[in-house]
């Protein structure tokens, strides 16, 4: 009865843990020089987001998510629009009258060109959960980095200037 208790417990203990659901994005430039990687996790409430990038011009950033999973170059139009709803929304994490569902907070590039980020969006998922739009739906989504800070009002983008990188999410 011992012997086979501890090997129960044993077994438990040797059991795979659950792990999230996740997804990455390769971030390239418009030259299309891998500049980094982003890791998405799904959670019960969102997204958590954790970007690792080399190469980029110091300084604030902007970061959405966009609607397609198209980072065609140079400029990475084909990523479309912010993430938002079946209705499209204003922008703005500081719009009194709501935000799209691909506002980010921004990106921080140190003096080296290097970034580190982790953050959790509550406004997405990856598959559709509690209603959030799905990251990884049928025409997929991307993560696009600006060229300037998002002022978190200014319509459309916050201000946030030209894309400078992007990453499909897989």
């Amino acid at each position: 009865m011992r012997l086979t208790a501890l090997a129960l417990s044993f077994g438990l203990i040797a059991a795979p843990v659950s792990i999230a659901h996740a997804a990455t994005a390769e971030l390239k430039g418009a030259d299309g020089k891998a500049l980094g990687t982003a890791t998405l996790t799904d959670a019960p409430h969102g997204v958590l987001l954790r970007i690792e990038a080399k190469g980029l011009t110091p300084g604030w950033h902007g970061l959405h998510f966009h609607e397609k999973g198209d980072c065609g170059t140079p400029d990475f139009k084909s990523a479309g629009a912010h993430v938002h709803t079946t209705t499209a929304v204003v922008h703005g994490l500081l719009n009194p009258d709501g935000n799209d569902n691909g506002d980010l907070p921004n990106l921080f590039v140190a003096a080296d060109g290097s970034a580190t980020v982790e953050l959790f969006s509550p406004l997405v998922s990856l598959n559709g959960a509690g209603g959030r739009p799905a990251l990884l739906d049928a025409d997929g989504s991307s993560i696009v980095v600006h060229a300037s800070p998002d002022d978190y009002k200014t319509q459309p983008i916050g201000g946030a200037g030209a894309r400078v990188a992007c990453g499909v999410v897989k």
